[in-house]
């Protein structure tokens, strides 16, 4: 049987098809895996991604001489502070502020502050 270009074309359609199929499935797996080491180790997109240009991020920035400011005020940057509490599924919190939600559900679960002190 000669083959033809036609043919051979319908061949790549078909298999491409099927590629991208097969990469939809196996993606889904390994989003469902990052998110879950993600979770466990409380990484951030900063962890991640490191610094992210001010186009796509609000993230604070720094001047040209060091000192941190904020990006649209251009006023000084507090410090994000030192984990105090964390949890098993890797939930983290510094102590300042309202307390998060998965704290107040430890305490409500009969865990103590003391239980999710992080201990260095």
């Amino acid at each position: 049987m000669t083959k033809t270009l036609l043919s051979i074309q319908k061949q790549i359609d078909k298999l491409q098809k099927e590629a991208a199929s097969i990469r939809e499935k196996e993606v889904g797996g390994v989003i469902e895996r990052i998110k879950v080491a993600i979770g466990f180790y409380g990484l951030t997109a900063e962890d991640l991604f490191g610094n992210v240009p001010r186009a796509v991020s609000k993230r604070k920035s720094k001047t040209t001489t060091g000192t941190p400011v904020r990006a649209a005020t251009g006023k000084k940057a507090k410090s994000k502070g030192v984990i105090k509490y964390r949890d098993e599924a890797g939930n983290a919190w510094t102590g300042n502020g309202m307390r998060p939600r998965w704290f107040k559900a430890a305490l409500e679960s009969g865990k103590t502050p003391d239980d999710l002190l992080v201990k260095s």
